[in-house]
């Protein structure tokens, strides 16, 4: 009963955001009106637990923060992800494709000036895919810095032909695949996530904040594609987190409908 239920307020969460019509860039922007410094915190937070809520509102609004001590890096990070949603936005405007310039162009956006020393010394940039390789997770997976290219260009033809109704499956396998290939020296879950959304919305599917309190299930996810390439798990996941970012505003919408 309960994923019956869970997959009942995801199709409302679907049918709320196929509702507003959204075409444009401003259209888009208004639609996810403080949903995207959400996003951007709760991507940025799995990766830097130094990141805060609050200063990631204050560098999306006011383009900077008062009073802050900490570490640079994490400014940079914050900032970044600003610039990367105003790519988002205005790529969605242009209807550009989710192809590898676009990956790539993201990926330089959330990461510039944040690679560290040795990635500079070993000849790594932002924008580039990686010269040497990087393993993550558990499972250290990671494809080796020759094969890069060719995976993430056969990774992105499999999207091509993808239909609206199959836009969460496709995304799931998307960002499964495009963490376990690695193809950068950093920023790849950050990237892959914002590449997601970037394709669901494309596809007329709401964006999905996966929420950093519930990383642990999201890094189950992208283990059960590493070890046994189950998709389920991932796209079980990305429904509840559907529902989890926009169930405020769906709340808002049927007590309207009421009164």
């Amino acid at each position: 009963m309960e994923k019956e239920k869970a997959m009942t307020d995801y199709e409302k969460a679907v049918a709320l955001w196929q509702s507003k019509k959204i075409t444009t860039d401003a259209e888009l922007a208004e639609a996810l009106n403080g949903h995207s410094i959400a996003f951007a915190y709760h991507s940025g937070k799995i990766e830097n637990d130094k990141i805060t809520y609050h200063d990631t509102r204050e560098i999306f609004e006011h383009d900077g923060v008062t009073s802050y001590t900490g570490d640079l890096r994490t400014l940079f990070e914050i900032r970044n992800g600003k610039e990367a949603h105003e790519l988002f936005l205005d790529s969605f405007g242009k209807r550009r494709a989710m192809d590898e310039a676009f990956i790539k162009e993201l990926q330089e956006k959330l990461t510039l000036n944040t690679y560290d020393t040795r990635r500079y010394q070993l000849g790594e940039r932002p924008g580039r895919y990686k010269l040497h390789d990087y393993v993550a997770g558990r499972e250290e997976v990671g494809a080796s810095p020759e094969d890069v290219a060719e995976e993430m260009t056969e990774l992105l033809e499999e999207l091509v032909s993808i239909s609206d109704e199959k836009a969460l499956t496709a995304a799931a396998h998307f960002h499964v695949k495009f963490e376990n290939i690695h193809p950068f020296a950093d920023g790849n879950g950050r990237t892959g996530r914002l590449a997601m959304n970037y394709f669901l919305t494309l596809h007329n599917h709401p964006p999905v904040i996966i929420h950093e309190e519930d990383r642990k299930q999201y890094y189950e996810g992208l283990e059960a594609w590493d070890i046994r390439q189950d998709l389920e798990p991932m796209l079980a996941f990305l429904q509840e987190q559907t529902v989890k970012t926009w169930e405020k505003q769906m709340k808002r919408t049927k007590n309207k409908r009421k009164n």
